[in-house]
């Protein structure tokens, strides 16, 4: 293999996508549908975990609290969102979209791609440890791929057992329905896929977002929670094991990160990051807080945050099942 005036090999070098199309509206929904489906569906859980994992820390218990039992203080809350917001915006903002986008491979992103140049770039005796770290870092993130998904598609039916308890037996049927259901679609290529879903995902973060900004505007206070010292303060008050399981559970609004910088070789760096900070960043960052509103004015909406974050109406059923008899 040819090699470079300064001896490294062309593999080892990062080579910025050649010709990158222009972010156009195509582009950018495609983008929304492919690449933010898992991370956009984790406001879902994720703030519903993290409350349960700090109060079952305060409670000294081992386990997770139950949902219907949850009682969190307001301090708790506060730092909830603090270490949520700080984990979105270092680890996926910072790190991914700024810091890791950066570096690809003729265009293309992901664990494999870095791993494609950097063992070759590795001293010789160093190769062997870096191959060995980067195959347990695409382990990793193959079990995160397989994971995610049921997560975030069972998460998101269990709201029809929400909506009405009649739909409680079928969650997991339906969940398991829809996710083969998008396997098979997804051979059909990205770009058809994120012509589907993109418009459908859009419509999911503008809701979101209205949904975190009449609640956070009714209750402004709550943003004070994006100072990193509440963070700094529930993991303090809650050390050793109690810290870490609050951390695991707010590691869950990261779910998907690492599809931003797998995917750029569908769509560019450019897209990615526009959807980013353009869409899916506020609309996380309205949320979240939302969601703390409606705990801190009703403790027990804390076993599922997410629905109580909109009206009644929209997510009860105006129809019974099953009918009334005559």
């Amino acid at each position: 293999m040819p090699s470079t005036t300064d001896g490294v090999s062309p593999a080892a070098v990062s080579i910025p996508a050649a010709a990158a199309p222009p972010a156009g509206t195509a582009l950018l929904l495609g983008a929304l549908g492919v690449v933010f489906g898992d991370i956009g569906t984790s406001p879902i859980y994720a703030f519903r975990e993290t409350l349960r994992a700090a109060a079952d820390d305060e409670a000294g218990g081992h386990g997770a609290a139950p949902a219907a039992a949850l009682t969190v203080a307001p301090e708790a809350v506060f730092g909830v969102v603090s270490l949520i917001f700080w984990a979105v915006a270092l680890v996926v903002g910072l790190k991914y979209v700024v810091l890791v986008m950066r570096a690809d491979n003729q265009g293309e992103g992901g664990t494999m791609a870095l791993l494609s140049f950097a063992v070759p770039a590795a001293p010789e005796r160093l190769r062997l440890g870096v191959l060995v770290a980067g195959l347990a870092g695409a382990s990793l993130f193959f079990s995160d791929a397989m994971i995610t998904p049921a997560i975030s598609v069972l998460s998101a039916v269990e709201g029809l057992a929400v909506a009405t308890p009649v739909f409680e037996p079928y969650v997991v049927p339906v969940a398991v329905a829809v996710l083969v259901g998008l396997f098979a679609i997804q051979s059909r290529g990205s770009e058809r896929v994120g012509r589907l879903f993109g418009p459908v995902t859009a419509a999911w973060f503008a809701t979101f977002a209205l949904a975190g900004l009449v609640r956070v505007a009714g209750r402004p206070e709550v943003l004070a929670a994006l100072d990193p010292r509440h963070a700094l303060a529930l993991l303090a008050g809650n050390p050793g094991a109690g810290a870490l399981a609050v951390l695991g559970s707010a590691f869950l609004t990261l779910t998907g990160g690492e599809a931003l910088y797998a995917d750029m070789g569908h769509f560019g760096r450019r897209a990615i990051r526009i959807d980013w900070f353009a869409v899916v960043m506020p609309a996380l960052v309205l949320n979240y807080p939302g969601q703390a509103t409606l705990v801190l004015d009703d403790p027990a909406a804390a076993g599922s945050p997410s629905s109580g974050c909109f009206p009644a109406r929209c997510s009860t059923p105006r129809w019974r099942w099953p009918p009334r008899p005559r």
